[in-house]
């Protein structure tokens, strides 16, 4: 497995981990995209807590959507992850290097900000979706997510996440974990895990020494019981199908527009989560028009 992920339980199941190690996901993410190094660690970072959340999701068809905007110079982050394990993404400005001047590391909490909003939206596949969002806190990505799962969803969790960027601007490792408290948690096991968050090194680091996630988790847990393994991927679902029926959704005066555009070039798409790019004649124009006019 390339993203090979691990879910497990642990103090006697009051605690339920999701590990994740995300490297080729955010190298691929990069290659998409033609991500800087600040840029990437900030869409790395969300993708990975977003693939978890994925596959935290109980049926088939359901999605997760993370929307990310604190006002700083990246703009607005987006993921969107299935049970399956696919995950997509993408950030507003692709070309953010922004360093800390004390340590020099990537600058992710200025690029991205903190006057803004972490939004989590669930496709349960019922009628109406469900929808949460809270204020970031830091703009750091893993503080943020902790920080919704604490209020919205009212478990406290631990969450860690991080890209390394090597000096070619490649991902150099990169990760996940999510350690939520199950409801019958004791109060020996907050202390526990108190202590564990204060000690843990960023998970980031943790896989440049060593990619064995089981030799991580049973180095923070005695009773560790692994429930199961899974993969995710960078894996995006547009078509040049599913853009023509979105064509389908606009007015007929758009419609009509375009159509007359089509006359003196091709209309050209192009998909934010992956740059793929489809072109529409006035030949599939005009269907889509009189598709539309006999509705």
């Amino acid at each position: 497995m390339e993203n090979r992920t691990i879910i497990a339980t642990a103090l006697n199941e009051h605690v339920r981990i999701y590990i994740l190690n995300a490297k080729k996901l955010v190298e691929d993410a990069r290659k998409k995209h033609d991500l800087y190094p600040t840029s990437l660690a900030a869409l790395g970072r969300t993708l990975s807590v977003t693939a978890l959340m994925g596959l935290m999701l109980k049926g088939e068809n359901e999605t997760v959507t993370v929307t990310i905007n604190g006002n700083g110079p990246i703009g607005t982050i987006m993921a969107v992850a299935q049970n399956n394990g696919d995950v997509k993404g993408f950030v507003g400005d692709n070309e953010i290097y922004l360093k800390y001047n004390s340590n020099n590391k990537l600058a992710v909490g200025l690029a991205v900000g903190n006057e803004g909003y972490l939004k989590v939206t669930k496709d349960l596949d019922m009628r109406q979706n469900y929808t949460s969002q809270v204020a970031l806190q830091t703009g750091e990505i893993g503080d943020d997510f902790a920080y919704y799962f604490s209020v919205s969803e009212q478990r406290p969790t631990i969450v860690s996440t991080g890209v390394l960027v090597d000096k070619d601007y490649s991902c150099l490792s990169a990760g996940a974990l999510i350690i939520e408290v199950m409801p019958d948690a004791l109060e020996e096991d907050i202390v526990y895990l108190e202590e564990l968050a204060r000690k843990l090194k960023p998970i980031s680091s943790m896989l440049l020494e060593s990619d064995d996630l089981e030799m991580h988790l049973k180095g923070m847990f005695e009773d560790l019981q692994i429930l199961e393994e899974r993969e995710v991927r960078y894996h995006c679902d547009c078509s040049r199908e599913r853009f023509l029926r979105n064509f389908l959704t606009l007015p007929k005066s758009d419609l009509e527009e375009l159509a007359l555009d089509a006359e003196k070039e091709d209309i050209e798409v192009r998909c934010e989560f992956c740059n793929s790019r489809y072109h529409y004649s006035k030949k599939d124009m005009d269907k889509l028009l009189k598709y539309a006019k006999n509705r």
